[in-house]
């Protein structure tokens, strides 16, 4: 291939949670450039996704949306990742952020946990404490709770007495035990409640997290007591859940073993598997993954060896659980008890995995065993060749079931062979459908042809379903779209007798520039002071007023705000934006100051400096606030465009910059192989200069333009001779500039003015 596809980010916005800057002035400065100068895209987002090598980049299936052909990029060598059909991607802070769901500070801090950089804090104000994310301190008393059950197990006497003795009655050794924090409850049923608030943990946390709850005379009550807990981690390792195994005598009166947590703000049962902190890299490794059913399933099989497992907790699959399997492998086999109890209902869970895409195989284990009471009697060498020798593809196995049950039966037969071709329906790649249906006409002793038709009628009453649920919910999100802004025109509706402002003019904007330039007496400037920009964080940590209020813009435009996307000053400033985020710190030419001393001129100060002289600056407003915070920057220490504004604190600032940082097109390593490839930073000198004077030109045509269309048709000028003479004086302005920059760019130009 002569180009491989590499990613554009835009849509960071819709990436990046909301940032809290109390959290973020509690880390330095110096700490934050070393965890993201030691933090590795790839190294990241690999513990989360599988990563296949194309090209000079990584490709893999997006973990933000569902989707069975790969279209998430990342690329080492830019920092960044980006998914191609829900357009979500950024650095790898904002990766660690959305996926989860962590604060800007927090998800700096997992990335120092990771790679075991101190994070230097101070200590938080009252303030802060209130107003600190809901999320983080359900995770941090789930945290507290594991801990505390732990301790209970190994350094209290009942913990030891019954919960190790019980952990090791199973088989279980003290290394796997502490490896999934297997914890013990005592029978006293508010033990937690009451060393949570001692240890200054909120009621209100413990009831949230479903640690605790109220009884109806208020007091606060433990969930768990006198019971095994094993808690359940997130895929990076968080516990967000437990669940807890009664143990005594009672248990054969009990008709749930089992007491989970409840759902929270954390906690989403049908998104979770049992295991997965523990399972992902042996899942990438192998690309295989095993499906049991319980959490002593999963701790059995990890203790003989075979890591490569979850558990969905006793609870039918989920597409979302599917989807995180999905991730990592396309193959699972599911692990059935040796009397294929709760075989037909999970038989639509099944029937999902083949929806995803996913190669599914399915294997009976001996009578009498469960994952588990196999895995204790095996070693992993003996478990895996048992399963390679007795697993067997899911569509003949239900085949071979279905058969079974429906004997000489015509009608039952018949309702097999319609359940087959559902299943067989559902799978998306049209060649293993066609396998299948050869094999299963084989089976059932069917023509081809009739199976064809059968599964071909089935695709299309689900291709004709999904289009009519994709046009509710259009219907329901106009609704309710249409209902809020009917609601934000009740609510801006002012009453009877409150003073009404005149309304504006038809021609908004035009008004606008009137009006400001009616108080302009000095030329207009696209350079803000450097006094009048933000500081930059100082070695304490990022200032506390940081990301600052807008600096105030007075730049003047006649040209409409929006729909200038086809124009090509558009283009062009688009162009220089991208000049400027890339190399805005290099130096691409020398000039002479007062003293005739000759000093470097970065592309920055090449660009603002040129806008500046001719009274013009970019339309975009953003464009503008960016090309000022640059040169206020550009000669701090170490800096780089670059990395300043795709790591922004402002997502609007940081989308901007990743946009302009990627390539969607690299030119394949074949076709370089043995050329001189000029780059665009070589050519600086060349480059920008033509575009500077490119851009300025058309956006001064524009300008003109418009400023005649208002000058004729707007009756506010007519007026208002004062704001129609200022206008007319701006205009003379331009067209001078007009003149000269034509000159530069080397057309001739026919005056018609």
């Amino acid at each position: 291939m002569l180009l491989e596809i590499f990613f554009v980010i835009y849509n960071i916005h819709n990436f990046v949670p909301s940032i809290t800057i109390n959290e973020v002035t509690m880390i330095d400065q110096a700490t934050i450039d070393r965890i993201l100068d030691a933090a590795q895209i790839v190294d990241v987002v690999s513990e989360f996704v599988t990563l296949r090598r194309r090209g000079v980049n990584y490709i893999g299936l997006c973990p933000f949306h569902n989707e069975k052909t790969p279209s998430f990029s990342v690329s080492p060598s830019k920092g960044l990742c980006k998914c191609f059909s829900c357009g979500k991607g950024g650095n790898v802070v904002h990766f660690i952020m959305e996926h989860e769901q962590l604060s800007y500070y927090e998800a700096l801090k997992w990335l120092a946990r990771k790679y075991n950089i101190e994070v230097k804090e101070r200590e938080l104000t009252e303030e802060e404490k209130q107003a600190s994310n809901l999320r983080e301190s359900l995770f941090v008393v789930n945290q507290f709770a594991s801990e505390y059950f732990q301790n209970v197990l190994y350094n209290v006497e009942e913990g030891q007495r019954i919960g190790m003795t019980y952990l090791r009655s199973r088989g279980f050794r003290d290394d796997i035990i502490k490896k999934f924090q297997l914890g013990y409850s005592t029978d006293n049923r508010d033990a937690l409640a009451r060393t949570a608030i001692e240890k200054g943990y909120k009621p209100e946390f413990l009831e949230k997290t479903g640690l605790c709850y109220r009884k109806d005379d208020g007091t606060l009550r433990d969930r768990f007591w006198g019971r095994v807990i094993f808690p359940v981690h997130t895929l990076s390792g968080k516990v967000v859940a437990f669940g807890g195994r009664v143990l005594n005598a009672a248990t054969k009166n009990v008709q749930m073993k089992y007491v989970n947590s409840p759902e929270s703000e954390i906690y989403h049962k049908s998104r979770e598997l049992y295991g997965i902190y523990f399972a992902k890299q042996a899942m990438v490794r192998q690309d295989r993954c095993f499906l049991v059913e319980g959490y002593t399933d999963v701790i059995s099989m990890h203790q003989s060896g075979i890591e490569n497992v979850v558990a969905s907790s006793g609870t039918a699959l989920t597409s979302d659980q599917i989807r995180l399997i999905h991730r990592f492998t396309n193959n699972i086999t599911v692990l059935y008890d040796g009397d294929g109890a709760g075989i037909k209902a999970s038989i639509r869970g099944i029937d999902m995995l083949l929806e995803e895409g996913m190669n599914v195989k399915v294997c009976l284990l001996p009578d009498g065993d469960d994952p588990d009471s196999f895995a204790r009697k095996h070693n992993a060498t003996e478990y895996q060749a048992y399963i390679n020798d007795h697993e067997v593809d899911f569509i003949r196995f239900k085949t071979d079931l279905l058969i079974e049950e429906a004997g000489k039966d015509p009608i039952k037969k018949a309702n097999l062979i319609t359940s087959i071709v559902k299943s067989i329906s559902v799978i998306p790649d049209s060649i293993t459908r066609n396998v299948y249906i050869r094999e299963c006409s084989e089976m059932l002793r069917m023509e081809e042809r009739v199976l064809v038709n059968a599964v071909g009628k089935l695709k299309e009453q689900a291709d004709e379903n999904r289009k009519k649920e994709e046009q509710r919910k259009e219907y329901r999100a106009r609704l309710q779209a249409e209902q809020q802004a009917t609601q934000q025109v009740a609510v801006s509706t002012p009453p009877a007798d409150a003073e009404v402002s005149t309304p504006p003019p038809a021609d908004a904007e035009v008004s606008g520039a009137l009006a400001s330039l009616s108080g302009a007496d000095a030329p207009i400037e696209s350079i803000v002071p450097g006094d009048e920009l933000p500081p930059m964080p100082e070695e304490g940590g990022v200032d506390s007023s940081y990301p600052p209020a807008p600096v105030e813009d007075n730049y003047i435009s006649f040209i409409p705000a929006e729909g200038n996307e086809e124009e090509l000053f558009y283009k062009q400033e688009v162009d220089l934006m991208r000049m400027l985020i890339r190399y805005g710190e290099k130096v691409m030419c020398m000039a002479e100051d007062e003293e005739g001393n000759e000093i470097p001129v970065t592309v920055a100060e090449y660009i603002a400096e040129g806008l500046h002289n001719d009274s013009l600056g970019f339309h975009i407003a953003l464009h503008r606030r960016v090309l000022n915070e640059c040169v206020a920057h550009i000669h701090d220490s170490g800096f780089c465009a670059e990395r300043y504004f795709v790591s922004h604190l402002d997502p609007e600032v940081s989308k901007l910059a990743a946009e302009m940082a990627s390539d969607r097109y690299v030119l394949s390593k074949y076709h370089s192989r043995g050329q001189k490839i000029v780059t665009d930073e070589e050519r600086l000198y060349e480059l920008i200069p033509r575009l500077l004077v490119d851009f300025k030109l058309n956006i001064v045509t524009a300008e003109l333009n418009h400023i005649l269309k208002a000058l004729t048709t707007n009756s506010e000028i007519s007026r208002d001779s004062k704001s129609a003479y200022e206008i007319m004086q701006r205009y003379k302005q331009l067209h001078e500039v007009r003149i000269v920059l034509a000159r530069h760019a080397g057309d001739r130009v026919v005056l018609r003015y």
